[in-house]
């Protein structure tokens, strides 16, 4: 556990081309930068340029992803840096309890892991350790390059090819997370922790990334809580006043999906918070939604795809995640068309499927006992 999340920080301390400073400072003294992030199953190293740096780019990252010295005294000192991380999250408890509710629904798969790992797993990482994982996942058989902005596709690859990506061998290309096998069942779960607010978090296990259903939970998922028209934000926040933040959240793998919902509110306002989550939840799962709404939430979701696109980054995410689940590449007109084209039906089914209330595993984290 955070194996990949501490491999994803050594690359970055050096390699024998350039020392961790080198790579720090190459990009940025360009005006450009670079960043990396670990998912639950994947790692993201990326690089913002502009145009005309766009083979240095590409030489930086691919020197630190491809050949990093992984040396046992870096390792020393960048575990210290993840233990700290580790203490953020601890010291936020609106991003523990996600930790403590994937923990929850998903058990001993690594869905159930921490990103980051825990402070007695961090501790036991070696050197070996990350570089079995670098043999086994750093390598064109299991990686994905997306680019956009100015950028020419052929040119892209002539530009891979003169810094030496195309000269790395393909290794074992099988799955390095396996699906999980049982899905558990809805379990009900308290953390005592000293604070001013409770924490919930509830959700339940939902659909693959490439299974159709997908575009109907995303639409339920956001008329429930993706905004401040949503059901649950009018009702826990603006009618009954128990919450500042109360919201729905979707993620789907290569294997499984989930949803969820988030609300912090007090202690003793917990129950009553809860009951009304609970409330929209089984209204949905019993009678679905009337069609005006489902009008208005595919019209919402459509101008919220049509504005994303004109952010570079999300383009860049976009064309990696279809090549990453083994999806087709659709225009904006044909994502529109699949957004357009879910009917009352479904989503009364993936409602009574996924969202009913006693579907639900729910983790609070927060003062006092279980309420």
């Amino acid at each position: 556990m955070g194996v990949s999340h501490l491999l994803e920080h050594m690359v970055f301390k050096g390699t024998a081309r350039r020392t961790a400073r080198q790579i720090a400072l190459e990009l940025e003294a360009l005006g450009g930068s670079l960043d990396a992030y670990t998912s639950r199953e994947h790692t993201v190293y990326q690089a913002r340029v502009l145009d005309e740096h766009l083979e240095i780019a590409a030489d930086v990252i691919g020197d630190f992803v491809f050949a990093p010295i992984l040396r046992k005294s870096d390792l020393a000192l960048e575990r210290k840096v993840v233990l700290e991380e580790i203490a953020m999250v601890d010291d936020t408890p609106d991003d523990l309890v996600y930790e403590l509710h994937s923990e929850a629904l998903w058990g001993p798969h690594p869905y159930g892991y921490s990103i980051l790992g825990t402070r007695d797993s961090v501790s036991a990482l070696k050197v070996s350790d990350l570089e079995a994982l670098h043999r086994r996942a750093y390598h064109p058989g299991q990686m994905i390059v997306a680019a956009s902005g100015n950028v020419d596709h052929d040119a892209l690859l002539e530009i891979l090819h003169r810094t030496g990506w195309a000269d790395r061998v393909a290794g074992d290309t099988a799955p390095l997370v396996v699906p999980p096998a049982v899905t558990a069942l809805p379990t009900r779960r308290h953390v005592t922790r000293e604070g001013a607010q409770m924490h919930i978090v509830a959700g339940s296990a939902t659909v693959r990334h490439e299974d159709p259903r997908r575009h109907a939970i995303v639409l339920l998922s956001s008329l429930l809580g993706g905004g401040m028209s949503s059901r649950m934000f009018q009702k826990v926040r603006e009618e009954l006043g128990l919450a500042y933040s109360v919201y729905t959240f979707t993620s789907f793998h290569a294997d499984v999906g989930m949803h969820g919902v988030y609300v912090g509110t007090g202690q003793d306002t917990a129950r009553q918070a809860l009951d009304a989550i609970n409330s929209e939840l089984a209204d949905v799962a019993a009678n679905g939604l009337p069609a005006a709404e489902l009008a208005m939430g595919k019209s919402q979701l459509k101008g919220q795809v049509t504005l994303s696109l004109e952010s570079v980054t999300s383009r860049m995410y976009r064309c990696a995640g279809v090549e990453l689940y083994g999806e087709p590449y659709r225009t904006l007109d044909q994502m529109i068309e699949l957004i357009d084209a879910v009917t009352e039906e479904e989503i009364a089914s993936v409602a009574r499927e996924y969202f009913a209330p006693e579907r639900q595993t729910v983790v609070s984290l927060g003062p006092g006992d279980e309420f």
